[in-house]
């Protein structure tokens, strides 16, 4: 999933986050959730293929290891079960971990600050130091630097 520019992947994890929310309040397909949400862009013609491409391997592949992402939550979210955290707050979760564990190229540090500016944007300021302290746990334990 290389070869996308800092700007270029953050606007694909927003839309990824955004994806992932159809799939999960939503219930719809990942397909259908890609589909409605770059039918949805008045800017799609604006986004290029390789961000399109960025973000949909995203959401599949964190929608592919969402049990994987939230056993490691649960290991690090002392007192916290995973189904009562709010909604964009857990997607925020899988989606970082999802990269943790597959994108070994991309500085840990690099995922949990655009995971923790997703939190800043669609949650507040509020969760930021608990999904901070998740974060790295996690990184901590799969030994990322």
């Amino acid at each position: 999933m290389t070869g996308v520019d800092a700007a270029a992947r953050r606007l694909a994890r927003e839309a990824a986050l955004q994806m992932l929310y159809q799939w999960e309040v939503g219930r719809v397909g990942a397909h259908e959730a890609v589909v409605t949400y770059w039918a949805s862009r008045d800017d799609v013609a604006d986004v290029p293929d390789e961000s399109r491409r960025f973000a949909d391997a995203l959401l599949h592949g964190t929608i592919e290891r969402v049990a994987e992402a939230d056993v490691l939550i649960a290991q690090h979210a002392h007192n916290w079960r995973v189904e009562r955290m709010a909604v964009v707050d857990r997607l925020v979760l899988r989606l970082a971990i999802f990269e943790l564990l597959a994108e070994p190229e991309t500085p840990a540090k690099v995922i949990i600050n655009e995971a923790l500016e997703l939190a800043r944007t669609f949650s507040g300021e509020e969760p930021v130091p608990f999904i901070n302290g998740v974060l790295d746990a996690v990184r901590k334990s799969l030994g990322r630097e």
